[in-house]
C-alpha cells in the first residue's frame, strides 16, 4: 500500500462537497482551524452549488474532484459532508494522474466510496471527522486535533475500553472497511471492498436492525467474512426498530454473525457517526489487541 505525503505548513487543501449540499456557514468553523494551523484552503468551484439534495450535479460535483485529483498543488482533499451521492461521482472520474502523485482523501460516511475504491488502488486514505462537524456545538475537539495531527504525520496510537462482547485476542492486517450500509451498496462493483487477510472497520446511521442483520449476512454469505483476520467495530448511533422488535441490537447482530469465527473481535471503538470520530488510516497495517483494555496501533 502506498501512503501519501503527509502534509507541510503552507501546503493546499482542497474541499470539495461530492454528496449532499453544504452551506458556507457549516464550513467556516473548519477553514478557520486549518487557517490556524497554516494549511492553506481551497474551495471546490461548485462546493456550495445545490441540486435538491446534492451539492450541484453529478457533474458540477465531479468537476470538483477530477481538479484536486489532477492539481498537483492539492497535497490533500478534503470531504466537507456525507449523505448520499459520491458513488454518482464516482463512475465519471479518472484516476491515472491521481496514481502517479497520490494525495491524502478524507472523510466518513458516504465518503466510504472513496475510501474502498482508492483501496483498492492500492493507496491509503483517512477515515476522518469532516468540515461540517467541526461547527457544531457539541464537536468533539479531541477528534478533530487527532485528524489535524495526522494530516502532519502525527500517527495516533490509541487505548480504549473493553466491551463485554469482545472477542479476545491480537490480530495484525491492513484496515479496511467504513459505513456498512454503504460497502454493502458497493457489492458487486469496482469498487467492492477487498477483506482478505484484512481487519475489517465497520459503522453506522440510523438503520433498522433487521437491515443491519441483512446487510452483515450478505458479507457472509458473499464469502467477504471468511478471511478476515480480525474486526473492529464503531459506533452505530440511532438504530431503529420495527412493532415487532427484532430482538437484537447493532452490536449483538455483529457478534452473532461472527460467532463461529475465530478470530480478534472488538467492539465499541469511537469512530463512526457518536459523537467521537477518531481518525483511521484506511489501507494502512496495523496490530489489534483485544484483552481487558483494547488498542490499536499502526506499524
Amino acid at each position: 500500500m502506498i501512503t501519501p505525503e503527509f502534509l507541510k505548513q503552507g501546503n493546499k487543501i482542497g474541499l470539495i462537497a461530492p454528496s449532499r449540499s453544504v452551506d458556507p456557514k457549516e464550513i467556516e468553523k473548519a477553514i478557520q482551524i486549518f487557517d490556524s494551523c497554516k494549511i492553506k484552503v481551497v474551495l471546490g468551484s461548485n462546493i456550495f452549488k445545490k441540486q435538491n439534495q446534492f451539492a450541484g450535479t453529478d457533474q458540477e460535483r465531479t468537476a470538483d474532484m477530477q481538479e484536486f485529483l489532477d492539481n498537483p498543488e492539492i497535497k490533500a482533499i478534503i470531504c466537507v459532508r456525507g449523505g448520499y451521492g459520491s458513488i454518482r461521482t464516482l463512475q465519471h472520474l479518472n484516476f491515472d494522474k491521481f496514481i502517479k502523485s497520490p494525495k491524502w482523501i478524507a472523510g466518513y460516511s458516504d465518503i466510504t466510496v472513496f475510501h474502498s475504491y482508492i483501496n483498492n488502488l492500492g493507496i491509503e486514505t483517512i477515515h476522518s471527522p469532516m468540515p461540517f462537524n467541526f461547527f457544531k456545538e457539541d464537536a468533539d475537539q479531541e477528534s478533530i486535533t487527532l485528524f489535524i495531527d495526522l494530516l502532519f504525520g502525527k500517527i495516533p496510537e490509541y487505548q480504549f475500553e473493553s466491551h463485554k462482547l469482545n472477542c479476545k485476542g491480537v490480530a495484525k492486517g491492513i484496515l479496511t472497511g467504513g459505513n456498512l450500509s454503504v460497502l454493502y451498496s458497493l457489492r458487486g462493483t469496482p469498487a467492492d471492498i477487498d477483506t482478505k487477510d484484512k481487519i475489517l472497520f465497520i459503522e453506522d446511521l440510523d438503520e433498522y436492525l433487521y437491515h443491519i442483520d441483512r446487510m452483515m449476512m450478505n458479507l457472509k454469505y458473499g464469502n467477504k467474512l471468511a478471511g478476515l483476520k480480525g474486526v473492529l467495530v464503531g459506533e452505530f448511533s440511532d438504530m431503529k426498530d420495527n412493532t415487532i422488535p427484532f430482538g437484537k441490537n447493532a452490536y449483538e447482530i455483529i457478534a452473532d454473525i461472527f460467532s463461529e469465527m475465530d478470530i480478534p473481535i472488538c467492539f465499541g471503538f469511537p469512530a463512526g457517526h457518536g459523537k467521537k470520530n477518531w481518525p483511521l488510516i484506511l489501507g494502512h497495517e496495523v496490530i489489534l489487541e483485544v484483552g481487558k483494555t483494547c488498542g490499536l496501533r499502526f506499524v
